[in-house]
């Protein structure tokens, strides 16, 4: 290993540690904003970085919404959460299905008269290793910014006024980064249309990810400029995180009260199912940074990117 992977492996270790010592310190009463009644909403909970995520927020007192596309999964989940003697509750949801976001915003508003936090955790990646397939690149994208997407629009008029504010997390990744080094668009004028929040919009985000799905079709893609590490899944990333900035705008001028804080960050290569149990962090780490920016009491952050508990660029 080169000296300096080695100093950028210490230097993790070294935040990893640190951010395992300040799980350990409980939130003092000042910080705490929410209660029981706080109703928070996780997406794709039934296991994973979005059931580590359901866990950590219920074990801060409130009341966690798991959702699974299979409900008997989500079941089983919830009922293993429920153990530690917490407050969850369970919903069948496909993000990709209009009908299934419908009938939960529904019960949403019959049972809980509305949600305080929406984590959008629910996604899909197919390559493992070295592979850079994109033979599921329509579902990837359709899932991970499509899917968001719908959720974030879906659940926006259902998100309880407060004075703490509501607030969505969306986990995202590194590799949908705009402007890292190795991993980006190689177009610069599109880079800079979509890093510039004054020629940023949602058609542009959306003609984006058609242009590569097209180009994917008519078997174009590799000449492209597109990412070349999973490059449907940074695709599909870089849509959400430009999207995050593209809704924190729109949000920016609610009165006080009525304000929403919405912000991505990447867990980082974790042992889950989607990494081929091949990362190197745990769920319960991977999970942090994202409750972390749900429960902020003290700042008004949005439309920002995160990852092991700083900010970092888009």
């Amino acid at each position: 290993m080169s000296g300096k992977k080695e100093r950028n492996k210490e230097r993790r270790e070294k935040r990893l540690q640190e951010i395992s010592l300040l799980r350990t310190i409980p939130y003092s009463d000042h910080q705490r904003w929410w209660s029981q009644e706080t109703v928070a909403v996780v997406t794709g909970a039934n296991r994973g970085i979005g059931f580590e995520i359901a866990r950590q927020l219920a074990g801060h007192g409130l009341t966690v919404i798991l959702t699974s596309r299979n409900i008997s999964v989500g079941i089983e989940a919830t009922k293993a959460l429920q153990e530690g003697g917490f407050s969850y509750d369970v919903h069948q949801l496909d993000i990709l299905d209009g009908e299934s976001i419908s009938a939960f915003v529904e019960w949403i508003k019959q049972k809980y008269g509305g949600i305080d936090i929406l984590v959008n955790n629910a996604g899909v990646n197919f390559n493992l290793g070295f592979d850079n397939s994109v033979e599921f690149a329509r579902q990837v994208v359709d899932t991970n910014y499509y899917g968001t997407k719908n959720m974030i629009k879906a659940m926006i008029p259902v998100m309880k006024p407060s004075a703490a504010s509501a607030r969505i997390v969306n986990v995202s990744s590194r590799l949908g980064r705009l402007n890292g080094r190795r991993n980006r668009i190689q177009d610069a004028t599109l880079r800079e249309k979509l890093t510039n929040l004054e020629t940023l919009s949602e058609e542009l985000i959306d003609k984006t990810v058609s242009s590569f799905l097209q180009q994917v079709e008519d078997e174009t893609w590799q000449s492209g400029g597109w990412p070349q590490t999973f490059t449907d899944y940074s695709v599909s990333k870089l849509a959400v995180n430009a999207y995050t900035r593209l809704v924190a705008k729109e949000l920016c001028d609610r009165p006080q009260g009525e304000k929403i804080y919405i912000n991505c960050y990447c867990p980082g290569w974790v042992k889950t199912a989607m990494t081929g149990w091949a990362g190197n962090i745990s769920p319960e780490v991977a999970a942090d940074t994202g409750v972390w920016l749900a429960l902020l009491s003290d700042q008004a952050i949005t439309g920002k990117f995160f990852a092991e508990r700083r900010e970092i660029n888009f």
